[in-house]
């Protein structure tokens, strides 16, 4: 927990003291993540959601630091954008993250945990669109908002899974589990706040990022 807050909340708040000092940062773009939203079990998600039973330390330093960047926009003036990711996936991902954990299983025969057995849903969204989304809150100062940055569209877990052993053409080595506590049965994001202030318009499905995801993981790993 003490890492979580040492990076999360206390660099972000170095960081806006740096923007303070700097006095040319027109807009400050924080990323949030989902996590915040706890197991809320009413989906879509949306902004004005209570974030007050997070089940993590590090969905917990995100949400402290999103409400100290309203202070500094409300003291010192800083624009202040919180953009929530969404179970974030593409080229170049964390190796620790379910894509590329599910790709090395499927290649290396590396033992992963399917938890709920694969009945769990997460609003999966290509990297790019995230990206996207990024850029567009860095151009538009809009005061403090917070925006979720997903595609809107849950996709249950399994069915991931079975996207990347179709394109492996193999089974992924998983072992069965129950969820651990602090994680959570379903997100989804509702963007449509997204839409309004950023023209945010997510383009890549699942299926479709997915298949990128593999192309770039089976060059990166000097596959076939």
């Amino acid at each position: 927990p003490a890492l979580y807050v040492q990076v999360d909340l206390n660099g972000t708040q170095n960081l806006m003291d740096a923007a303070l000092a700097a006095g040319t940062v027109q807009n400050f773009v924080f990323a949030s993540t989902s996590s915040v939203y706890g197991n809320t079990q009413v989906v879509p998600f949306v902004e004005s959601d209570p974030c007050d039973r997070v089940l993590q330390p590090y969905a917990a330093a995100k949400r402290a630091a999103e409400i100290l960047g309203h202070a500094y926009h409300h003291l010192f003036g800083l624009n202040f954008t919180v953009v929530r990711f969404f179970t974030v996936y593409g080229p170049s991902g964390r190796p620790d993250m379910m894509a590329y954990l599910l790709a090395d299983s499927v290649t290396k025969g590396i033992q992963i945990p399917l938890y709920e057995g694969g009945e769990m849903y997460r609003d999966w969204t290509y990297v790019d669109d995230t990206t996207d989304g990024v850029v567009a809150a860095l151009d538009r100062p809009l005061g403090y908002e917070i925006i979720n940055l997903g595609r809107g569209e849950p996709t249950l877990l399994r069915d991931f899974v079975t996207m990347i052993e179709t394109l492996a053409g193999k089974k992924a080595n998983l072992i069965h589990k129950p969820k651990p506590a602090a994680d959570f049965v379903l997100n989804q994001a509702d963007i449509s706040k997204a839409r309004r202030l950023l023209d945010y318009n997510p383009q890549v499905s699942v299926a479709e990022g997915v298949k990128r995801f593999w192309e770039w993981y089976v060059a990166a790993e000097g596959i076939g």
